[in-house]
Formats: C-alpha cells, structure tokens, sequence
C-alpha cells in the first residue's frame, strides 16, 4: 500500500472529500462547502491522485461510490469530527470544574477578600479549592513554573518580564495609632514621622517600604521598632502601644472599633494605592483564572467601595 505523506496534504481536501461521498453528487456537494462546481471538480481530481481511486463512479443517473470510497466514508464523519474538535474552542462552565488554585497574597486579602470570595465559590464553582499562600522570594518562579497561579500586587509594583495584571479595586494609606496616643491630636507633617516609632509591614521580611522613600525625600529618617509579614499584627501592636503604623484604610477600617484605633490621613502628597492581581503570560489563555480574576474583581470592588 502507498503511504502518504501526510506533510503534504491538503487539509481542505477533507470537507470536500465528505461532502462528494455523501451528497455523490459534484455540483451539489460543491454547494454544500461554498465552492464553484469547476473548483470541486479539481478537488475530486486531486482526492483521486492522492488516494489512488476514482472514489465516484458514473452510472445511469449518477455517481456511485467505488467500495473504496464506502470504507472511507465512516472514517471521514469522525476523522473530521475529531478535527473540527483541535480548533474548536473548549466550552467552560465553573460549575464543572475540579481544581486548585494557589494565589500569593498577604493577610489582608485572606481577611478583606477569602470570605466573599468563598461564599461566591461554594455557589458558582464548588469544585475550585483556593490555597491562600504567603509571599517569598522564589514568587517570580513558582509563578512562571505554575506552582503559583495568581499574586496579589499594587498596580506601581514592577512586573518581570511576561507578567500581566489588571487592577481590581481602589484603596489608600492611612496612618494608624491607638485613641488617646501622644500624637493623636496634632495634624502630622512629615517631620512627625521621625519623631515617634513604627511597625512596618514587609511581605518579603526585609523591612523595605515605599514610605521610607518618601520620607528621605524630606530628609526624614524614621525608627522601625517592629517589622511583621502580618497586617493585623501591626494593628494589634499599635493599639497597645505608642508606634504607629501606615497601612491600607479599607484593612484598618475593620479593625478600628474592635481595637480602639485612630486612623488619620499621612502627610504625603499621593496616598492613594490600586490593587491589582498578577499573573504570567503562560497562563494567559486559561479560562478558569480569566472567571476567577474577574470574580475576585467584583469581591474587591464591593469591599472596597464600602
């Protein structure tokens, strides 16, 4: 038996093929595909040479299939039944889907967010299993291995190479310190951040932060008594001591009554922050986190448009 190679055949041949064997008829099954009947006549001819066999032979009235041409006929219907499924677009309903997701975030998103979010999964897409994890170092890679699917960000963090993200709700600084501090009656300027101790907050545990930067552009150097991974552990030092922290308004907000806070505005220029998810451009094209990002989006908006 010759064997074809299949590098060069013609895929478009395959449609024409189907249409000749089941209509048997040229000028019909060139209707069918949206060809002329000149053009379906070079295609059987073509089908002809590339399978070694007349395929339609004529008799009183028609055409009648070589036997040949019967075998294939079968094969033909699922042969291009699978094709049509490599370029289909997979169909994708949340509701069926059985799987875990891995998301790096801090505290304040478990606390502000994992409740909706969950309370909206058990719901839309019971079958996903979120895994809130913490941030480290090795986050860029985990991501781009698939260890980690979506990480929580700012919208001025800078991305590496490949990364992607969309911002997903509004926020900004507060400065935060127990009712009845020292300072709590004065409205702050930027030297006042050098006269009182703080807690910092560092996802990463080097003590490195935005804040600081401003300040040295005032020529303000300030004291960093205690530096935690942890949000709400910032908050339940201030409210029984005299440090002071500077956090996202909407996470301290939540805390105000039950810890006897103060929060104030900082004396900087921009205190507004957006919050953002990331994800890398390998996993770009998955439909479950393209439904959850845009989920998790409309959970951060009405928390933080609260």
């Amino acid at each position: 038996m010759r064997e074809v190679n299949f590098a060069g055949v013609d895929l478009n041949l395959l449609p024409a093929l189907e249409a000749l064997l089941r209509r048997r008829n040229v000028t019909r099954a060139a209707a069918d595909i949206g060809l002329s009947q000149p053009a379906m006549s070079r295609a059987l001819s073509r089908l002809r040479s590339l399978l070694d066999d007349p395929l339609l032979v004529r008799v009183s009235g028609g055409y009648a299939l070589t036997p040949r041409a019967r075998d294939l006929e079968p094969l033909l219907g699922a042969a291009l039944g699978d094709l049509r499924g490599v370029f289909r677009q997979p169909t994708f309903d949340a509701g069926e889907v059985q799987r875990t997701i891995r998301i790096a975030c801090s505290d304040a998103q478990t606390v502000l967010l994992a409740p909706g979010v969950m309370a909206r999964l058990a719901i839309e897409a019971p079958g996903v299993d979120l895994r809130m994890e913490p941030y480290a170092r090795d986050l860029v890679a985990r991501m781009q291995s698939g260890d980690l699917d979506l990480a929580f960000a700012l919208m001025t963090t800078p991305l590496p190479p490949g990364a992607l993200s969309e911002g997903i709700a509004s926020d900004r600084l507060s400065l935060v310190m127990r009712k009845g501090h020292p300072a709590a009656r004065r409205r702050w300027t930027i030297a006042d951040y050098g006269r009182v101790d703080h807690v910092g907050v560092s996802l990463l545990g080097d003590g490195a932060s935005d804040i600081d930067a401003l300040l040295a552009g005032g020529g303000v150097r300030r004291r960093i008594a205690l530096v935690t991974p942890h949000f709400h552990a910032a908050l339940e030092t201030v409210a029984v001591t005299d440090l002071v922290t500077t956090i996202s308004r909407t996470f301290a907000k939540r805390f105000e009554k039950a810890l006897d806070l103060l929060l104030l505005e900082p004396p900087f220029a921009q205190t507004d922050m957006r919050l953002s998810l990331v994800w890398t451009q390998v996993r770009a094209a998955d439909p479950l986190l393209a439904w959850l990002r845009r989920l998790i989006a409309e959970v951060a908006q009405e928390v933080h448009g609260a």
